[in-house]
C-alpha cells in the first residue's frame, strides 16, 4: 500500500506538490492569525491538582498578592532609602493603566506613628531608654536644627569631656561621621549624613538600608515578556526620581513577574544564535548524508512545510502555545527530518541499482515503507502518552508533536517522493555504504557472547548509581543567577526576614489566628510567623504606658517653646571656629577619640575659611535628614491604640480576606534555597495546615506532579509501543530486541548523569522521552532489516541514514547547550548524552542482541516488509547507474 501511495505521488507529482503548497499556504495564514504564546507559567499544571486548587483558592482570597513585581531599593542611609521608597511608591501609583496596586510593606504613616507598639516589650523598653539617654543631644538640635546647632552640640560634648562629665569614646563615632561628611563636601562631592545611624551608634544593618515596594502590574500574556511594558515604566519612574547609583541609591526588580520576564528574555537572547547554528548544521549533515543538492532541498522543503502545517494544526487544537509546547518545532525538525533522511538515503542506495529514478523511488518505498510506518506509529504513541498527565505544558506538547509526526510521516511518503521526481537528482556512481564500519559487524558476531557479557556487567555495575541520582526540584536553580531578578532573589534569601520562600496558611477567621499560630510555632523548622496579630499587638496597655512615660520626658525637649532665628553665614563661621577650638582642647592623647577630635577640628577650620557655598552645602549635608528625624520622633511618641477597625485598609487587606479568612505567613529556619530544607519545611507545615500554599509547598508539590507525569507518560509510552510492536512484529523476541537496547541506553544515560555530576531537573527531564522516541525509531529500522535477512547492517545505507539522522536530531536538540539559560543548557547536555548512548546501543548492542539474521527471512513477515539485503550492504553486484534518467 505504501509503495502504491508513493508511486501515485510520483506519477501525479505536480498535483501532490500543488495540493501541499495550498495546504502550506493556508496553514501559514492560520498559524499567523492564531499564533499566540501564553507565558503564564501557572497554566502549565492542571488546575485540578489538589495543591493547585489550594493555590487558586488562596489567590481568590488575596488576588493582590499574585503576579507581583517587587522593587528592592537600597540606599547609603536609612533616611535616603525610606525617602526614595516613599517617593517612588507615590509616583508609580498614579499609573493605574499599568500598575493595579502599590504597597509598602515596611513603611508609611501607620508605621511612622505606631512603630514602637509593634516591638516586643523588652525591645521597646531598650529603645525608649536609648532615646531618653539622647535627650542632651536632642534638645539643642530640636531648638536649632542647623549647622550652628550641630556645632553647638559638638561644643557641648567637647566641654563635657574636658570636665570629665562624658567619655571621649562616646563622641568618637559621631565626630568621625561628621568629619567624613564635611570632608566629602570640601572635596566637592554630594554628601548626606544619617542622623538615624548616628543616634543608633553608627551601626547599620541591611534591613535599615533596604526598603520594598510591592506592585501588581497589568500583564500581557500574549507577549514573550508579559510584564515588559510595566517594568519599563517602573524603571523610567525610578530614573526620573534619581534613584540610581550616582545619587547613592539602587533599585532592583524581582518577584514572580520580573523573574519570568528575565527568564524569557534570556531564552530569546539565545534564540537567534541557536537557530542559526541549528539550521547551518542540519544543512551540512544533510549534505554529508545525501551528497545531492536536489535531495537536500527536497528534504528541507518537506520538513519546513510539515512544520508550518503542524503549527497551524497545533494552534487549532490547543488555541495557544505555552513555554513548553513551543518546543514542538525543535521536536518536529529533529524527529520529522529523520523520515526524510531514511527515505532519501534508501533512495540513493536503490538509485545505484535501479535503471530509472521512478524505479528507485518505488524500491525505496518497498525498502523503508514498513519500518517508517512502524517508527511513526511508535513515535505518535509515545507522544500521545503525555495527554492524560497533569503536567499540562507537556501534555499539549505531546498532542502537537504527535500530530506533527503524522504530518511528517505522510509528507515523507507523498510530498518528498513528488519533489524528488520533479528535481530529478543525478544517479549514483558508487554504492551508498558506511565503509568505515564494514569490519564491525563480523567482529560483533564473532564476539557476540563477550559483547553481551560486557554490556551486562557494565550495566549491573552502574545500577547502584541510579539510587543516588539527584533530582533538583528547585526551579530557581534552572535560571541564570546573573540576571537582576534572580541575583536579587538570591540576595534576599540570605536573610530569613526577607526570603520569598515562605508558606501561607489560611485561618478560617481572625479569631482562629492565635490557635493556628501556636500550632505552627511548635514546628521545628518554623522561624518567624507573621499575621494580622503582628500589627494588632497584645499587651498594648503596658506598651502605651512605656511610650507615654518616654513622651513625658522628651516632649518638652523635642518641642521647645523658644527657638533662635536662623543663622547667618557669620553665625555659622563663628560656630565652626568655636567648635574647632573646643575640639582641639580634647585632641591631646593617643586614644582614637582624641585623634578624631583633632582631625575634625582641622576640618572645621577649613570649612570656616572656605567660600560660603561650601558652608551652605555642609549645612544641607548635615541637616537634610535632621528635620524629618525630629518629626518622626515627635510622632512615634504618640501612638494610637491599634485595633482591627483602625488598621489602614491596604494593610488589613494584606492579611484578612473579604470573606474573613486570615493569612498567616511562616518563614523557614535554615537555608530556604536548599531543596531538602524546603521539602522538610513544606511537609511540616502541611501536617498542621494541609491546604497551605507558598513557594516551598508549590516547589515540592510541583516536583511530585511533574515527576509523576513523566513516570506515567514513560510507562504508558512503553506499554503502547510494546503493544504496537507486538502486533506488528508478532514475535516477542523481536519486540524485546527492539525495546531492550532502548532501556539500556536510558539506564546508561542516567548513570552517566551521576558520574558527570549533573542532576535531573524540570528542564532536562523532558529530554528522556524525546530520546526514547528517537531510540525506538532507530532500533525499529535495524530489527526490520534483520528480520528481512540483511547481513552487514553497520556497513549498509541504513546505518548511514541512522548516523546522519542522529546528527541532525542531535543538532536540533544539542544546540540548546549554547544557551545562557541554565535549564535550557542542561536539557541540551542531557539530550547530547542520551543521543550518544542511543547510538552506542543501536550500533553495537542491537547487532549483538540480534545475532545472525534468520535463515528464513520471509517467514512471518508482515505485508510490506521487504526481504533480502539492503542496497549498498557490501554487495558488489549492481546495475549501471542511470545518471541521465
Amino acid at each position: 500500500m505504501i509503495e502504491r501511495l508513493v508511486a501515485f505521488s510520483v506519477r501525479h507529482r505536480w498535483v501532490v506538490i500543488a495540493l501541499v503548497a495550498l495546504i502550506t499556504a493556508a496553514s501559514t495564514g492560520v498559524a499567523a492569525h492564531l499564533f499566540r504564546i501564553n507565558t503564564d507559567v501557572e497554566r502549565l499544571i492542571d488546575p485540578k491538582e489538589p495543591w493547585r486548587q489550594d493555590e487558586i483558592n488562596y489567590e481568590k482570597a488575596f488576588p493582590q498578592r499574585t503576579n507581583t513585581v517587587v522593587a528592592v531599593i537600597d540606599g547609603k542611609t536609612p533616611e535616603q532609602a525610606e525617602e526614595a521608597a516613599n517617593a517612588f511608591a507615590k509616583a508609580i501609583a498614579v499609573h493605574k493603566n499599568l500598575i493595579e496596586t502599590v504597597y509598602r510593606p515596611d513603611g508609611g504613616p501607620f508605621f511612622e506613628k505606631n512603630g514602637l507598639l509593634l516591638l516586643p516589650q523588652a525591645e521597646l523598653e531598650k529603645t525608649t531608654e536609648q532615646l531618653v539617654q539622647q535627650q542632651g543631644l536632642l534638645g539643642p538640635l530640636a531648638s536649632d536644627p542647623s549647622l550652628r546647632g550641630v556645632m553647638r552640640v559638638l561644643g557641648l560634648g567637647a566641654r563635657g569631656i574636658k570636665s570629665g562629665d562624658a567619655k571621649i569614646e562616646d563622641l568618637d563615632k559621631p565626630m568621625g561621621e561628621i568629619d567624613r561628611t564635611l570632608q566629602t563636601v570640601l572635596d566637592g562631592k554630594p554628601a548626606r549624613m544619617s542622623w538615624q545611624l548616628l543616634l543608633s551608634g553608627g551601626e547599620s544593618k541591611t534591613t535599615d538600608l533596604r526598603k520594598f515596594v510591592l506592585m501588581q502590574p497589568v500583564l500581557d500574556f500574549n507577549a514573550l515578556q508579559p510584564g515588559y511594558t510595566a517594568t519599563k515604566l517602573i524603571r523610567n519612574v525610578a530614573k526620573d526620581l534619581n534613584i540610581d547609583a550616582e545619587h547613592g541609591l539602587t533599585m532592583r526588580l524581582t518577584g514572580p513577574v520580573a523573574v519570568a520576564d528575565d527568564e524569557f528574555a534570556t531564552l530569546s537572547d539565545d534564540a537567534l544564535l541557536n537557530n542559526l547554528v541549528t539550521v547551518g548544521a542540519i544543512v551540512l549533515f544533510l549534505w554529508l548524508a545525501l551528497r545531492s543538492a536536489p535531495l537536500v532541498v527536497s528534504v528541507l522543503i518537506t520538513t519546513f512545510s510539515g512544520l508550518i502545517v503542524t503549527a497551524a494544526l497545533g494552534l487549532l487544537m490547543v488555541g495557544e502555545l505555552n513555554p513548553i509546547s513551543v518546543a514542538f518545532a525543535a521536536l518536529f525538525v529533529g524527529l520529522g527530518i529523520d523520515f526524510g533522511i531514511q527515505f532519501s538515503v534508501r533512495y540513493r542506495a536503490d538509485r545505484y541499482e535501479q535503471p530509472t529514478l521512478e524505479d528507485a523511488i518505488r524500491a525505496a518505498a518497498r525498502g523503508v515503507g514498513w519500518s517508517l510506518t512502524l517508527a511513526a506509529v511508535s513515535l505518535i504513541a509515545g507522544f500521545f502518552a503525555f495527554l492524560p498527565t497533569a503536567f499540562r505544558g507537556v501534555s499539549e506538547l505531546g498532542l502537537i508533536a504527535g500530530v506533527g509526526m503524522v504530518v511528517a510521516y505522510l509528507f515523507a511518503i507523498t510530498f518528498l517522493p513528488a519533489l524528488i521526481a520533479v528535481f530529478r537528482p543525478k544517479g549514483e556512481k558508487v554504492a551508498v555504504e558506511t565503509t568505515w564500519l564494514a569490519g564491525v559487524d563480523p567482529w560483533i558476531i564473532r564476539n557476540r557472547k563477550a559483547v553481551l557479557i560486557a554490556v551486562g556487567l557494565i550495566t549491573l555495575a552502574g545500577v547502584p548509581l541510579l539510587w543516588k541520582l539527584p533530582f533538583d526540584s528547585n526551579p530557581m536553580h534552572l535560571r541564570s543567577p546573573h540576571v537582576e531578578s534572580i541575583a536579587t532573589y538570591l540576595d534576599l534569601i540570605k536573610d530569613p526576614a526577607t526570603s520569598p520562600n515562605v508558606a501561607d496558611v489560611l485561618a478560617p477567621s481572625v479569631d482562629a489566628v492565635p490557635e493556628v499560630t501556636k500550632k505552627l510555632a511548635a514546628l521545628p523548622l518554623a522561624a518567624d510567623i507573621m499575621s494580622i496579630d503582628t500589627f494588632v499587638p497584645r499587651d498594648q496597655d503596658k506598651k502605651l504606658a512605656t511610650v507615654a512615660e518616654t513622651a513625658e520626658l522628651l516632649d518638652p525637649i523635642l518641642n521647645p517653646t523658644r527657638k533662635p532665628p536662623p543663622p547667618t553665614d557669620a553665625d555659622n563661621v563663628k560656630a565652626l571656629k568655636d567648635t574647632a577650638t573646643a575640639l582641639s582642647g580634647i585632641a591631646g592623647g593617643n586614644a582614637p577619640g582624641n585623634k578624631t577630635a583633632g582631625q575634625l577640628s582641622r576640618t572645621l577650620e577649613k570649612l570656616a575659611a572656605a567660600p560660603v557655598a561650601k558652608r551652605e552645602a555642609a549645612s544641607v549635608a548635615l541637616t537634610t535628614d535632621l528635620g524629618p528625624l525630629l518629626a518622626r520622633l515627635r510622632g512615634i511618641l504618640h501612638p494610637e491604640r491599634i485595633s482591627l477597625a483602625n488598621l489602614p485598609p491596604q494593610l488589613k487587606a494584606e492579611w484578612v480576606a473579604p470573606d474573613g479568612r486570615a493569612r498567616i505567613e511562616v518563614h523557614p529556619k535554615g537555608n530556604s534555597n536548599d531543596d531538602e530544607v524546603l521539602r522538610q519545611f513544606a511537609a511540616e507545615i502541611q501536617t498542621v495546615a494541609p491546604h497551605a500554599t507558598g513557594a516551598p509547598i508549590a516547589t515540592t508539590s510541583s516536583s511530585y506532579t511533574i515527576l509523576g507525569a513523566f513516570v506515567q507518560a514513560a510507562v504508558t509510552a512503553l506499554v503502547l509501543i510494546f503493544i504496537i510492536l507486538s502486533v506488528a512484529l508478532r514475535k516477542p523476541w523481536d519486540v524485546a530486541m527492539t525495546l531492550g537496547p532502548l532501556v539500556l541506553a536510558t539506564l546508561w544515560t542516567l548513570m552517566a548523569l551521576h558520574v558527570v555530576g549533573m542532576p535531573l531537573n524540570f528542564a532536562n527531564i523532558i529530554a528522556l522521552p524525546l530520546m526514547l522516541a528517537v531510540g525506538v525509531a532507530f532500533h525499529i529500522y535495524y530489527v526490520i532489516a534483520w528480520r528481512a535477512g540483511v547481513t552487514d547492517m553497520l556497513a549498509s545505507s541504513l546505518t548511514r541514514a541512522i548516523f546522519f539522522s542522529a546528527l541532525t536530531t542531535g543538532t536540533a536538540f544539542g544546540s540548546l547547550v549554547l544557551s545562557s539559560h541554565p535549564g535550557t543548557a542542561s536539557m541540551g547536555k542531557l539530550l547530547a548524552l542520551s543521543l550518544f548512548f542511543t547510538l552506542i546501543a543501536a550500533f553495537f548492542v542491537v547487532p549483538a542482541f540480534l545475532g545472525p539474521p534468520p535463515k528464513q527471512p520471509d517467514a512471518d513477515r508482515p505485508e510490506g516488509e521487504e526481504a533480502g539485503r539492503l542496497p549498498g550492504a557490501g554487495s558488489k553486484v549492481h546495475a549501471e547507474p542511470a545518471a541521465v534518467k
